[in-house]
């Protein structure tokens, strides 16, 4: 009986570790988007804005879909950096209101 309880925990141990060494590989298929927001602002990649993409007009185009306007709050310019806004109130009447980018 001895053997047969060894052979188990043999079993479940080479199954714990075979499902600990596959958990990092899936880190490599995680991919983050280049723009990503919400109601209160987002991120933008910085390689967009390297290639040339419009990244305000994105930003104002986000925010006003939420009826709000943009606020850029930083710029990580490096490899892998991302450019982050705000979507921040205005109030009404007021001469900033958000309009979409039309072009």
């Amino acid at each position: 009986m001895r053997t047969t309880g060894t052979a188990i925990r043999t079993v479940a141990l080479t199954a714990a570790l075979g499902c600990l060494a596959l958990t990092p590989a899936s880190a490599f298929l995680d991919t983050v988007p280049p723009f990503k927001g919400n109601d209160t602002g987002g991120i933008i990649a910085y390689s967009l804005y390297k290639e040339g993409a419009d990244i305000k007009a994105m930003a104002v185009n986000h925010c006003a879909s939420y009826g709000k306007s943009v606020k850029l709050t930083g710029v990580d310019a490096q490899y892998g950096g991302y450019i982050s806004f705000a979507c921040v109130w205005v109030h009404p009447g007021h001469a900033d209101r958000p309009l979409r980018v039309g072009y």
